[in-house]
């Protein structure tokens, strides 16, 4: 485990901005950035975090962990589930094939949780009993095992991510039932999968989103895979006691800093609080922790700039 004083030293040198050569139109996301490269796409993963769909600044080795942990899951299940990636030639970078991504994100949860506006536990301890489509029953308690995982989709592209049922997104000619079926099936086989490996590693994989594209016609996995970003990962060996007591359970992922923004007051709407030093140490601390946890491999880092390394390496790889 990387030192409290390492990662201070680093919060001044993280990756905010990738630059590209000139020559590449890069197009930039509230986390990662990319090039088209005709059929293939450069992405990097920045050390940005986002919460609330609002960018809040960088934690230091934030992309290199995401980018390695998506790396270890995309090679992990690329026999269970086809993916996108073709090489990585840096922590922080992925060279992906292009495909056409799916208008939806579909999240699947096996627990109800959350402070976010689209999560499962918001909407219920405010009165939803119809989430997505699946009906939930009275008296759940929050973090709480689902009897059955359950999918709850949500839309892109807009200000802020809306749930939506499969019925709606029909209607709304996002898409048409069968390629919704197909995709929902296969984040159930994904989320299983994962559910299965994390208990190995002591871990309660609690729900994740996944993110769809199409190649030929054939659905694959893109952007990033069980990542401390795009899931909620829980120990397992103190889940029961902390679930009878009412307490919060031990998180190994991004929902720290969300709670911390919640209890400022902030959970989308609104200025933005400034994240301390403290809390970006920390957060840092837990995304380190949860590759190590994960993949049982210690965390790597250089001492060149990152933002020097990375471009170095997109000089080579977009030439």
């Amino acid at each position: 485990m990387i030192a409290d004083a390492l990662i201070r030293e680093r919060l001044n040198d993280t990756l905010d901005q990738a630059e590209f050569p000139s020559s590449c139109a890069a197009e930039r996301g509230k986390v990662r950035e990319w090039c088209k490269m005709g059929d293939k796409r450069v992405i990097v993963t920045s050390d940005r975090i986002s919460a609330f769909d609002c960018v809040l600044g960088t934690i230091p080795f934030k992309g290199q962990v995401l980018n390695q942990l998506a790396a270890f899951w995309f090679e992990k299940t690329k026999d269970v589930v086809p993916n996108h990636i073709v090489s990585i030639p840096d922590p922080n970078v992925i060279v992906a094939k292009e495909c056409e991504q799916l208008p939806l994100e579909f999240i699947v949860r096996g627990y109800i949780t959350g402070v976010t506006k689209t999560s499962a536990w918001y909407n219920y301890e405010n009165g939803v009993r119809n989430m997505c489509g699946n009906i939930l029953p009275e008296g759940l308690r929050k973090d709480q095992k689902l009897e059955t995982p359950i999918v709850t989709p949500t839309t892109k592209h807009e200000k802020h991510d809306r749930n939506i049922s499969r019925e709606e997104a029909i209607e709304e000619g996002l898409i048409d039932g069968a390629t919704f079926d197909a995709a929902s099936a296969l984040c159930m086989k994904l989320y299983q999968h994962g559910v299965d490996y994390a208990a190995t590693r002591g871990l309660i994989f609690v729900d994740t989103k996944y993110e769809l594209g199409q190649i030929d016609g054939k659905l694959v996995v893109s952007d990033e895979v069980n990542t401390p970003d795009s899931s909620r990962y829980w120990y397992t060996d103190t889940y029961a006691e902390l679930f009878a007591a009412g307490k919060p359970q031990r998180k190994l992922d991004k929902e720290y800093v969300r709670e911390w923004l919640a209890a400022q007051g902030f959970i989308g709407d609104g200025e933005i609080p400034a994240l301390s030093d403290e809390v970006r140490v920390e957060a840092a601390k837990r995304y380190i922790q949860a590759y190590e946890l994960i993949t049982g491999q210690e965390f790597v880092v250089t001492d060149e700039p990152i933002a020097d390394r990375v471009k170095r390496v997109l000089a080579e790889v977009c030439a």
